[in-house]
């Protein structure tokens, strides 16, 4: 079939549309003349800023309460009839997905395996026990011949490292998850104490630390600001909420000596340029999230039962043991 006009769609936060990265690339590079549009959730629209591979973004709230969630993939499916797609790749595993790709009127539509699944042209297998990134790429392997490749960031060059990052060799640190996470009683980083043993640890041992985070990350990041050795060391660069945009925090990662952070997209972004990184994990599945890399140290605590997040339940349990995790874990490294 000749792509000239293609939907992707993916449901989720920008941690996941950078693992889909690696389907869009490999579509593109099979089909380069192809039209790309992906349609997202409004809070990940900003992954339009990290690559070139999109042209167009459709923003879904999927997530809606009630009857408006139902309006909006009702007007979802009408604004996509409008637009004569010839192909949709879609992931999700709901036999919803199904449904609505079938009523887009779209003539190739592709999708994992469910209940509904005889109502696409092309139905892929879904597993889940393997990273990611692969599992999405799976999804345009029946109609591309490129290999798969890890999600990658290409930062422009006119990015430039802010002044007071110039000249000095420093370890970035992103402390934070979503706050989407945290009010789903979802909890993927250590406490309070562990990030200041090791920001100190750091400090101690002559490094220059980055503070890095959002306005999410803000009660987390206040705590970590309290510590008066923290805030007033001269090798303490406190980076909160000052990236410009996500592509700038992109290239403070790439630059990093080593990148040190929780399963969050902030991992994502530096998994795709390629950091060092100490990536601490907590009650998920870290082989689903990273890929196998020997610029990444996995960083957990070994308790036998994580992970459990997901597969096994839905939030922390009561004692959230696996992120009870040594600081020297890292310390030690350096």
């Amino acid at each position: 079939m000749n792509y000239k006009n293609t939907l992707f769609i993916n449901f989720g936060g920008i941690g996941d549309e950078i693992l889909f990265l690696p389907a869009l690339k490999t579509f593109k590079t099979d089909y380069s003349e192809s039209k790309i549009t992906l349609a997202l959730e409004n809070r990940s629209k900003s992954i339009k800023n990290l690559t070139d591979l999109i042209d167009e973004t459709i923003c879904v709230d999927i997530k809606a309460k009630g009857i408006k969630k139902y309006i909006n993939i009702l007007n979802f499916i009408f604004n996509i009839r409008k637009n004569k797609f010839d192909c949709v790749i879609s992931s999700g595993k709901s036999p919803f997905i199904a449904i609505i790709l079938y009523l887009s009127g779209i003539k190739e539509r592709i999708g994992y395996s469910s209940k509904t699944d005889f109502l696409l042209t092309k139905k892929i297998p879904l597993n889940e026990n393997q990273y990611a990134g692969k599992m999405y790429h799976n999804l345009v392997e029946p109609i591309t011949k490129t290999e798969y490749q890890n999600p990658k960031i290409n930062i422009p060059e006119n990015y430039k490292l802010p002044d007071e990052l110039l000249q000095k060799e420093f370890i970035s640190i992103h402390p934070g998850v979503s706050k989407m996470s945290l009010s789903k009683n979802i909890f993927k980083c250590p406490k309070i104490v562990f990030w200041i043993e090791l920001i100190t640890g750091l400090l101690k041992k002559g490094k220059n630390v980055v503070l890095l985070g959002t306005q999410d990350d803000e009660d987390l990041i206040n705590q970590i600001l309290k510590n008066k050795e923290i805030k007033e060391h001269p090798n303490f660069i406190n980076f909160f909420n000052k990236t410009k945009d996500i592509m700038e925090m992109a290239l403070i990662m790439q630059k990093s000596t080593n990148v040190i952070c929780v399963d969050s997209a902030p991992l994502h972004v530096a998994v795709s340029v390629e950091s060092n990184i100490f990536a601490i994990f907590g009650p998920t599945n870290n082989e689903k999230l990273i890929p196998k890399s020997n610029k990444i140290n996995l960083i957990t605590n070994n308790c036998t039962c994580r992970p459990c997040l997901w597969h096994k339940r839905q939030n922390n349990c009561e004692t959230s043991e696996c992120l009870n995790i040594d600081p020297n874990l890292i310390l030690d490294k350096f």
